[in-house]
């Protein structure tokens, strides 16, 4: 079992820190060994930069995708045992070891099913955040439904939404993730910087359901100017913002509304695991890298310096 975390000590950097040997859990608690992590690509690269919340935040320690076995159990632990495969969602940042008290009824440890890659179940987590921006924007069967952004998020919304029988238009300035969200369901696929972008937008529209997992600054702005909200309409951000503003009369007249949805339940994972065993949502071919977790300082430098060579990145702690 590894004893080491990632941390940020300044802007642009990572390193290891020593986070000690684990205790023997109490009655409630779970001691969860590592085998895989997954990188939150755009949290911990705003966090790594010290952008929007987390400007002048050094040194700190972020993510919140683990996968690992459980090692020991407390006394009065029932519904785990020792050996079991689980997902861990806390945000923590990586670490080699895990403990969670499972009395706690917001705890987000679920147990694997035994049929699914363990590797590519370390990004549970993103693939969380997109679940549960999808249902807080309440997507149902028929909805027109445009995801802004095809990163890791974007992918899982896009096939969420879809899950939930919408029809759905993705738009990203990169062919490669076009391609992809076009492989794993996405009804209509745009690229903003090609010409005709926004006619081709507005055409598939109004959009019921509007999701942004971009952060793109123009957003709402595009919105309000295309008239691309329906009445009744839901707009979701989910990805990550700092100050934001909005014309009134892109809600007032439509009563539209706008969702914010932060993190992921237990209920989320459930639904994603039962959908991803069914082959409705497809998990695996967004795993890009999948590397040693001695590699890490060099997937920082790519995440740092390059973005957009990474989409689903998972560490071995082999």
């Amino acid at each position: 079992m590894r004893k080491t975390g990632i941390e940020y000590p300044s802007k642009g950097e990572m390193h290891f820190v020593d986070i000690g040997n684990p205790p023997e859990p109490g009655p409630n608690e779970v001691l969860i060994e590592t085998e895989y992590s997954g990188i939150t690509n755009g949290t911990e690269r705003h966090a790594l930069l010290g952008e929007h919340v987390w400007k002048g935040y050094f040194p700190s320690r972020h993510g919140y995708q683990h996968v690992g076995i459980i090692r020991s159990v407390g006394k009065d632990v029932q519904d785990l045992d020792e050996g079991d495969p689980v997902f861990y969602g806390h945000y923590v940042g990586h670490r080699g070891w895990n403990m969670q008290d499972m009395s706690a009824e917001n705890h987000l440890v679920a147990r694997l099913p035994p049929e699914l890659d363990r590797g590519s179940l370390a990004l549970l987590g993103v693939a969380g955040v997109a679940m549960r921006g999808v249902r807080r924007t309440r997507v149902e069967r028929g909805h027109k439904v445009w995801v802004a952004g095809a990163g890791l998020i974007g992918q899982f919304a896009t096939q969420s939404a879809r899950a939930f029988g919408a029809e759905v238009t993705v738009s990203e300035p990169i062919p490669s993730r076009l391609t992809r969200a076009r492989e794993l369901g996405a009804d209509r696929v745009l690229n903003p910087h090609e010409e005709g972008f926004e006619e081709s937008l507005v055409e598939g529209g109004p959009y019921d359901r509007i999701i942004d997992t971009s952060g793109y600054g123009g957003l709402l702005d595009d919105i309000w100017r295309l008239r691309l909200l329906p009445h009744g309409g839901v707009i979701g951000l989910v990805a990550v913002r700092s100050e934001t503003k909005f014309f009134w009369p892109m809600l007032h007249p439509t009563e539209g509304s706008i969702e914010v949805s932060c993190h992921f339940g237990l209920d989320d994972i459930r639904l994603l695991l039962d959908l991803i065993g069914k082959g409705t949502i497809g998990i695996d071919s967004l795993v890009s890298h999948r590397e040693p977790i001695d590699n890490a300082p060099a997937i920082y430098r790519i995440l740092r310096d390059s973005p957009t060579e990474l989409l689903g990145v998972v560490f071995d702690w082999a």
